[in-house]
């Protein structure tokens, strides 16, 4: 078994919840969290941008108000067998992927057990 966690942007989660409930994914978490990629401001970009007089009223603009700026994001995570990863990976870049920094990130993580709380059953018996 394995976890999928993907931070994306927030206005993707429903196109998200749709592509992997299609694909046959149904089960999953997902949960509103902040951060930000590790990608510095361009120096140049910023002096363009004060040249101009004032800050664009978009996520670019914001970007400049504070060096720290946490950005809001969803993150999923989705518990499939080892032989799933690779589909459910695939949905989640189809529909997030805009070619823009800040598409997000998709982690892949080992489980070694799990349990329903309701039944005690182990993971081979829950999933």
């Amino acid at each position: 078994m394995k976890e999928v966690m993907s931070f994306i942007r927030a206005n993707k989660v429903n196109d998200t919840k749709r592509a992997l409930a299609e694909g046959g994914f149904p089960a999953f978490t997902c949960r509103k969290c902040l951060g930000r990629g590790k990608k510095s401001i361009d120096p140049e970009l910023l002096h363009t941008v004060l040249a101009a007089g004032e800050l664009p009223v978009d996520a670019v603009g914001q970007s400049f108000t504070e060096a720290t700026r946490l950005i809001p994001k969803r993150f999923f995570t989705v518990i499939v067998e080892d032989d799933a990863v690779q589909k459910v990976v695939d949905l989640i870049i189809g529909v997030n992927q805009t070619g823009n920094p800040g598409d997000g990130k998709i982690f892949v993580l080992p489980i070694c057990e799990g349990y329903t709380v309701r039944s005690g059953e182990s993971t081979v018996e829950a999933y």
